[in-house]
């Protein structure tokens, strides 16, 4: 499908997008507290935007394990700004929430995605998206919450048991009134995975692809690449770039980084070398 239809565009999945990330949070993993003012988010957005993202992606609670849940005002204290200005840019804005209240509040701003972890799994989150007209939505694999996701993360077969989670959600979005064409998905790197079924996701990834909607996968300086290269988070450039690269291949659709200018400029070199026909999903 080479086509996600959100609140204001069509995007056209016809090559890779990439999305950039506006943790709006004191607390996220990569990058806490260097953009959590509404200053310095906006500022951040016209950064992405100059160095070639064609999504911008903005969030108000850390997912990090451990991580804090914040109420829905506080949630929304920290992106309505940030969205407001990012709706100005010319391109699609998504809001990164599980929560209805943040959820309803966002498209009202004029919101083009959400993007849920929880994949529309709390109480009302559902309704609040299927209320919308047309607004896209991602749908997340996360097992457990960021609080005890990483404890000890266990599955028969990660890739199919991801796939049927990912397939059941749709199904409960499909028939709350969402249409196929406005659903995305992600399988959720690190969120309640360990090294070996991230890593197992992204050598069979062909199989989520199969699902029929648009994949999309954050592999962005994650730790199963802190744990191949033995980097610290803010040394994984090159590494998030290569997973970039290798999800992209294996027919993802977008790419959702903190680095944007490195893997536009990776995506632009491996898209030039492709015939039309290997580029699809």
């Amino acid at each position: 499908m080479n086509i996600w239809r959100t609140s204001r565009f069509a995007i056209d999945l016809s090559r890779p997008r990439v999305m950039g990330i506006v943790n709006v949070t004191p607390d996220s993993f990569s990058d806490g507290g260097q953009f959590a003012s509404a200053r310095d988010a906006t500022l951040h957005c016209d950064q992405l935007v100059a160095e070639g993202a064609d999504l911008l992606d903005i969030g108000g609670e850390s997912t990090r394990p451990g991580a804090r849940t914040p109420s829905a005002d506080e949630e929304l204290a920290r992106v309505l700004p940030v969205l407001r200005h990012a709706l100005t840019l010319g391109v699609p804005v998504s809001v990164d929430t599980s929560q209805p209240a943040v959820m309803r509040a966002a498209l009202d701003a004029g919101a083009d995605i959400v993007n849920d972890v929880r994949a529309l799994q709390r109480p009302g989150a559902l309704d609040a998206v299927a209320a919308h007209a047309s607004c896209g939505v991602c749908l997340m694999h996360m097992q457990g919450e960021p609080g005890t996701m990483q404890a000890a993360p266990h599955y028969g077969d990660v890739v199919r048991d991801v796939a049927a989670f990912l397939a059941h959600r749709r199904d409960a979005a499909l028939v709350a009134g969402i249409g196929f064409e406005r659903i995305a998905l992600d399988p959720g790197i690190g969120f309640g995975k360990t090294a070996e079924h991230n890593l197992a996701l992204l050598a069979r990834q062909r199989e989520l692809v199969s699902l029929g909607s648009p994949l999309l996968v954050g592999w962005s300086r994650k730790s199963t690449l802190g744990t191949l290269t033995g980097r610290a988070v803010d040394q994984r450039l090159h590494a998030s770039v290569a997973a970039a690269l290798m999800a992209a291949e294996r027919g993802a659709r977008i790419l959702r980084v903190h680095d944007v200018a490195a893997t536009v400029d990776a995506l632009k070199v491996w898209c030039a070398t492709i015939a039309p026909e290997d580029n699809a999903p």
